[in-house]
């Protein structure tokens, strides 16, 4: 019995530490894949930090393609959303039970180039904007990667990572998640983050 024991112990720590290097070795050899940072963003008034000229989810993405040098896409609606705040998220709520697909201004049209897309949007009402549906079932993203990252304001990730990877087949790596305001507000902090996570993925040394 006990050498049963230890063999069914060393399967477990095996399997365990095992799975745990597939992982790592999968977000290394993203090294080198051609990447897109696309994300949704809304500027003027947002929770905690006001009216604001810049969304909190465009100042990572921007400090994403700066670090790995890659090209940017905007996810914008056709019909924008109000500028105020509480408007805005009246919208989204009814967008979300009505699982509408609002349209947007424009699509990427080279995008059977990219191996590794950066998605990056704000959670609202616990979900992805609905316009980011709209961008993620307007292409075919079998074989591809998707490395999220979300800002929030306390909801932190909220399954959005796993309505990804339902919405498109991809795999969906390691994401980045960070409180809007400290993108916003404290951008050296979020800098550090940014590289640290990029440091994990393999994209930066």
């Amino acid at each position: 019995m006990k050498r049963i024991s230890l063999a069914l112990l060393l399967a477990i720590v095996f399997a365990v530490f095992g799975c745990a290097d597939t992982s790592a070795q999968t977000d290394q050899n993203l090294r080198g894949k051609k990447a897109l940072v696309a994300f949704f963003s809304r500027a003027d008034e947002n929770y905690d930090v006001g009216y604001v000229a810049k969304g909190n989810t465009q100042i990572l993405a921007q400090m994403i393609a700066a670090k790995i040098n890659a090209p940017l896409f905007h996810i914008q609606t056709i019909k924008p959303y109000p500028k105020e705040y509480k408007p805005t998220t009246d919208i989204a709520k009814q967008e979300q039970r009505e699982n509408a697909r609002p349209e947007l201004t424009a699509k990427v049209e080279n995008m059977g180039e990219y191996d590794v897309i950066f998605l990056g949007y704000p959670i609202w009402w616990s979900d992805l904007p609905m316009a980011v549906y709209t961008f993620l079932q307007s292409y075919d993203f079998k074989g591809k990667t998707i490395i999220p990252f979300a800002t929030h304001e306390g909801s932190g990730l909220s399954g959005t990572d796993r309505n990804i990877a339902k919405a498109t087949g991809a795999k969906v790596s390691t994401p980045l998640v960070m409180q809007g305001k400290i993108a916003q507000n404290s951008q050296d902090e979020a800098q550090k983050e940014v590289e640290s996570w990029l440091k994990k993925l393999g994209f930066i040394d």
